[in-house]
């Protein structure tokens, strides 16, 4: 057995269960991690309000390695428990999407997931924030959170993919462009749009789109799907799943460090397919706030 390049002594795995398949994923899971050269402390969590106290329950036993099994969502809502506490993040993609395991380059499937933390090597990257509210991955405005807002309970965990694309398909007959304002003063711009993607890394809905943005730049990418038409939104998703160059003909994107964003009407915006905020925000990056688990370049 090939030993880990890392002083990894001790790890906790905390996994959401509440999927329709989150108990077998957990078993699963499990079973794998008897490769690893390190023991692993393996919390199920069939009750998402129970996921932050477990958390911090790990965390007081100071592992080295806290890894978070579940969807982007999962992963977003607890990373803000471990900033600053001197601990890796593994990640374990077992969502539909699995953006930020796509942006790390982490295997989608248990085994290779694994490997990745019994052989990686520890990458410290950026985290975007929403007004004081760390995210991992992707928040956005327009048909996202419209859909994460009124997608009925269970339906996603009795039907999986298929309920949820025929859920958005449904939402999507009723969906209106909007106006965003970003910037402040003289210097902000207004434009008319049907999407909006707050970034710190190119995946959303498991599609690149956000060619721009990355996990280590220092900067967060705001990138807008201009236009006054909902067909624009679905030229630019079908470009960007094909990865045509025609997915670049209709967005706008801007960088920097921090980005005031406003929308006519006010928007709510969902942060890694969870609902948390509402326009006016201010975007920002907390660059190279953590360390998480990662191939070997």
């Amino acid at each position: 057995m090939t030993a880990a390049p890392t002083a990894i002594r001790s790890a906790a795995m905390i996994i959401n269960t509440k999927s329709r398949k989150g108990q077998a994923q957990f078993e699963a899971a499990c079973g794998a991690m008897s490769s690893l050269p390190f023991p692993v402390d393996a919390h199920a969590v069939p009750h998402p309000d129970k996921l932050e106290e477990t958390v911090h329950k790990a965390l007081a036993k100071k592992p080295d390695l806290i890894i978070l099994g579940g969807g982007d969502g999962t992963v977003s809502g607890l990373v803000d428990l471990l900033v600053g506490k001197n601990v890796i993040l593994g990640v374990l993609p077992l969502g539909t999407a699995n953006s930020f395991a796509r942006t790390l380059g982490i295997p989608l499937d248990i085994a290779g997931a694994v490997e990745v933390l019994r052989t990686g090597t520890p990458k410290r990257i950026d985290l975007g924030m929403i007004d004081g509210d760390y995210f991992a991955n992707c928040a956005a405005l327009g048909i996202s959170p419209q859909i994460a807002k009124t997608i009925p309970h269970g339906l996603k965990k009795v039907l999986g993919k298929i309920g949820y694309l025929g859920w958005a398909a449904w939402q999507f007959v009723s969906f209106k462009p909007f106006t965003l304002i970003i910037g402040e003063g003289a210097q902000a711009e207004r434009l008319r749009v049907v999407e909006v993607r707050i970034s710190n890394g190119p995946y959303h809905g498991g599609t690149e789109l956000v060619d721009a943005a990355s996990v280590d730049s220092g900067e967060i990418v705001v990138q807008a799907v201009v236009g006054r038409a909902r067909s624009r939104l679905v030229k630019n998703w079908a470009a960007s799943f094909f990865k045509l160059d025609a997915r670049h003909e209709d967005t706008r994107d801007f960088h920097g460090k921090s980005l005031r964003i406003a929308t006519e009407p006010p928007m709510p915006i969902s942060i890694d397919g969870e609902v948390l905020a509402r326009t006016p925000v201010t975007a920002k990056v907390a660059a190279g706030v953590i360390e998480v688990m990662a191939p070997v370049a």
